[in-house]
């Protein structure tokens, strides 16, 4: 039954959230590198309210023949073929990132994950065409569907760009860790939960642990 499931699973009607963030050489995800994955999980508490769970996280190793645009790499500040950055090949990395969301989508009842991201049409896209580069049938995110910070910080605090946002929930915000595929994804989790357990105190929602017994 329902109410029988964990509260982040009655919560989002059976999806799992994971904020997810990445850096990329480009805009197209048929040809642009991706760079670096974060996945950041997220747990509910007993009283239902969100906060930052794990992170998981992989720099990618260009795919073969991936474009990689000059204006791209200045504005991240990454040097893709640095030997420090200990990058794995794309499907290795996909592996790492996606077999822990395949584990807590089990773990906590639901049917699949749903991708949350500051404008996570981006980050959708590249999760998607990578997958499908690597073959990987077993992508855990939804096809299409996302939640979007950028419109969930416009609606909680007049604000869309993520760090104008993020200060505006109180979070502390450092520039110069910004465009980390890792920073970007645990502040953008940071928000997200703010923005949602701002509404639970405000509509009154109750998604706690069924009582012992109860069912």
């Amino acid at each position: 039954m329902d109410e029988q499931k964990p509260p982040i699973a009655r919560r989002f009607r059976g999806f799992l959230p994971v904020v997810v963030d990445v850096e990329t050489a480009g805009f197209d995800p048929r040809k642009d590198a991706l760079l670096e994955i974060a996945a950041v999980l997220l747990e509910m508490d007993p009283a239902g309210y969100l906060r930052r769970g794990a992170t998981h996280a992989c720099h990618v190793e260009p795919f073969p023949g991936a474009n990689l645009d000059p204006q791209a790499l200045a504005f991240t500040g990454i040097e893709p073929y640095h030997p420090f950055r200990f990058a794995k090949p794309e499907a290795e990395a996909l592996g790492l990132v996606f077999q822990p969301v395949r584990r807590e989508v089990k773990a906590t009842g639901c049917s699949r994950a749903i991708l949350v991201g500051h404008n996570p049409s981006f980050d959708l896209s590249f999760v998607n065409a990578a997958a499908k580069r690597c073959k990987i049938k077993r992508n855990p995110f939804h096809p299409f569907s996302t939640f979007d910070t950028a419109t969930l910080g416009g609606l909680a605090y007049g604000q869309t760009v993520l760090a104008r946002a993020v200060q505006a929930a109180g979070i502390p915000w450092d520039e110069t860790r910004a465009h980390s595929a890792i920073y970007d994804a645990e502040r953008t989790a940071d928000l997200f939960c703010a923005i949602l357990n701002r509404w639970r105190e405000l509509a009154g929602e109750t998604y706690s642990e069924p009582p012992p017994g109860s069912g």
